[in-house]
């Protein structure tokens, strides 16, 4: 130890590239909100707190040289001892700039770890006596293969992240000693503040281990958003390539001529699907059809079968609905007035209605007239037609012979419409 001739202060030696070779005991002590700086790391501060500024101006007024320690929780505007780390890092002060607001921006390179045996003075700033903690340790084998892990997935790191100056990589993989290793990998990591301060307390094979783990973490985080960007990457490529051979598409048929028509018959059909008051699922698959058919080359024969296909889901009435009018003294008047006798058939007729009327959410049993040609089948069926208030749909099946003529075929058989 010596005696600082202008402070009357002691002073500990200290070996180490840019380090000063001796540290003062009793430094000012800049406490720091929500980070922590390592050894050999550049790092830009804004200070604003009266104390911190005061603390400031000391460590100017001497040899630049001043302790940053980070507090325990953030919130705390005016620190006290029990609330900042006792292991911080002895800084340079290397600029200095004075903000508007008359915040201060410091820019401080990170000297070496200290630890904060006391607090000598509080006001007008924190002034305190910092010991410097062994930060040596045997190169052993297993040392040597932890340096070889960390600086093998560093550089995979510094690939990926694209946030590692060059000089500092080749610096990493220069440095011979464990601890410096660990404080110029540290600084380049997204960590919580008490995994940080984990770091920055932790003994130099300790660090190197905790990083293995954190970059062996990261890596994996990072390889799994390089292939979601190539994911999103690869769809927006093939989102632009179909709206830009979309677009030649459109070029070319206005080209033929073809553009306008071909368009206005596609809007067409647009408006009656959204007029026509469709099931929903029924809606999906008749816009899905439309846009296939905006796609296709108008004379393609798969076109004729779209565009009938959609016809004949407009053409259905998917919602139109007609109310019954169960009125039996109405149907028996209407019976009577389009036929003579029958009596059987009417009576079985008012019967259904009569169920019908009694019991509305029933499905009710299906009537089958049977008999020869012109003995008043169809007839009666339009007679019920009309007591009930309905629609009268007639659908012939003489001489099908075939089930699948009535069920209906897939639409691209042919004669397969109704």
């Amino acid at each position: 130890m010596a005696e600082d001739p202008h402070t009357g202060r002691r002073r500990t030696s200290v070996a180490g590239t840019n380090v000063p070779t001796q540290i003062p005991e009793r430094l000012p002590l800049l406490p720091l909100k929500g980070t922590v700086v390592f050894p050999s790391q550049v790092q830009g501060l804004g200070v604003g707190r009266p104390k911190s500024l005061r603390a400031l101006e000391a460590a100017l007024e001497r040899d630049r040289l001043i302790v940053l320690a980070a507090q325990r929780d953030d919130d705390i505007n005016d620190p006290r001892p029990k609330d900042i780390y006792a292991v911080g890092t002895v800084c340079r002060v290397l600029q200095v700039g004075k903000q508007p607001d008359g915040v201060l921006q410091v820019i401080v390179e990170g000297l070496r770890r200290v630890t904060i045996t006391g607090f000598p003075q509080e006001e007008p700033y924190f002034e305190v006596a910092v010991a410097l903690p062994a930060d040596t340790v045997e190169k052993t084998p297993e040392v040597e293969a932890l340096m070889r892990a960390v600086l093998a997935q560093f550089e995979r790191f510094a690939r990926l992240a694209r946030t590692v100056p060059p000089d500092q990589l080749v610096a990493a993989s220069q440095a011979e000693d464990p601890g410096r290793l660990a404080d110029l990998v540290a600084q380049y990591l997204t960590l919580k503040l008490e995994e940080r301060q984990g770091l920055l307390e932790a003994d130099p094979k300790t660090r190197l281990d905790q990083l293995n783990t954190v970059l062996t973490r990261e890596l994996a985080v990072m390889e799994l958003e390089r292939k979601i960007h190539n994911r999103v990457r690869k769809q927006m490529e093939k989102s632009q390539r179909e709206y830009f051979l979309k677009e030649q598409m459109k070029a070319i048929q206005q080209e033929l001529g073809e553009s306008d028509e071909r368009q206005a018959e596609v809007n067409e059909y647009r408006k009656k699907i959204e007029a026509a008051n469709l099931p929903e699922h029924v809606k999906q698959k008749a816009l899905e059809e439309l846009g296939r058919l905006e796609k296709m080359p108008p004379m393609v024969a798969e076109a004729v079968v779209v565009r009938t296909y959609l016809d004949w889901i407009l053409a259905i009435p998917w919602t139109t609905r007609t109310e019954d009018r169960l009125d039996i003294d109405e149907a028996r008047r209407i019976l009577d007035e389009d036929h003579y006798g029958l009596e059987k058939a009417k009576e079985r007729v008012i019967e259904y209605l009569a169920v019908r009327k009694l019991s509305p959410e029933s499905p009710g049993p299906i009537l089958c007239f049977v008999g020869p040609p012109g003995v008043g089948k169809t007839s009666m069926g339009r007679s019920i037609a009309r007591a009930l208030g309905r629609k009268f749909v007639r659908v012939s099946l003489g001489g099908v012979r075939d089930e699948a003529e009535i069920r209906g075929h897939r639409r691209t058989y042919v004669g397969a419409l109704p």
